[in-house]
């Protein structure tokens, strides 16, 4: 475990980074007994200083919730990190491509809460009973650590990789369709880049919320009405270079669009 005077220094090196758009060095060479939990307190801490410099959390992202992306970094439970106000952006929008390291686009559902959410005990049941509505979301994944090489170490602690989201589509009552069978294409172009399923982020896209809601109650921590949950993606994350324009078809939930300048 790292020294509390490590953790700090990680997290202000982060906010850091995210300022100057220069991504740091990989934790895990620097500090090779760097584990998982500590991770987490450099993430909870650079959540903090950016709620203490005046960004508002209006939600989490989950991550890792498919079995491909586990095997690949060796894992086999999701991760998540903080979704602040300035991260949500509308359908139509022009996004900075300058404002990210390395943005890459992924797939996802956002689960929208009208009541509170906390574990232990939270089941799938629970956030569906909690869930106001559910709708398409694009994540934008941001890097503030050097990609090569990267471990769900330096992950945890780059904020899940979570740079913004944009939102659009139909809103839906959890109820209204069958979420597993919720699917999209995904273009770049005008060219099909991706297509996926829900029912790849765990078999149900609100089984990685309650995952979630359980894993924070340890450290006094709990879902509110009103948050956003980004459930994970269900396709593999797609690289966006300036100029161009991705847009999502939902079919019968709608799409998604957005342009990077």
């Amino acid at each position: 475990m790292l020294d509390p005077a490590t953790i700090e220094s990680i997290a202000d090196e982060l906010v850091d980074a995210a300022r100057t758009r220069t991504p740091v060095p990989l934790l895990t060479a620097r500090y090779p007994g760097m584990t998982v939990e500590d991770s987490y307190a450099v993430q909870r801490l650079w959540r903090q200083r950016n709620e203490d410099a005046g960004r508002t959390l209006v939600g989490r992202k989950i991550g890792l919730t498919s079995r491909a992306m586990q095997a690949a970094t060796g894992i086999t439970e999701p991760d998540y990190g903080a979704i602040f106000d300035d991260m949500v952006l509308e359908t139509g929008c022009s996004v900075a491509w300058d404002a990210y390291t390395h943005p890459r686009v992924e797939v996802e559902l956002a689960f929208v809460l009208k009541a509170d959410l906390a574990g232990p005990g939270c089941t799938i049941f629970d956030v569906l009973n909690a869930t106001d509505y559910v709708v398409p979301a694009l994540e934008i994944l941001d890097s503030r650590i050097e990609m090569e090489g990267r471990t769900i170490v330096d992950t945890i602690s780059d904020n899940a990789a979570m740079g913004a989201m944009v939102v659009g589509g139909r809103p839906v009552r959890p109820d209204a369709v069958d979420l597993r069978w919720v699917s999209a294409i995904l273009y770049k172009n005008q060219v099909v880049e991706e297509t996926g399923v829900a029912a790849g982020v765990l078999d149900h896209p609100a089984a990685g919320v309650h995952w979630l809601a359980n894993k924070i109650a340890p450290h006094g921590d709990g879902l509110k009405a009103g948050d956003i949950i980004l459930a994970g993606s269900f396709t593999r994350p797609m690289w966006v270079d300036k100029g161009d324009t991705v847009h999502a078809d939902y079919g019968p939930l709608g799409a998604i669009t957005c342009r990077f300048v």
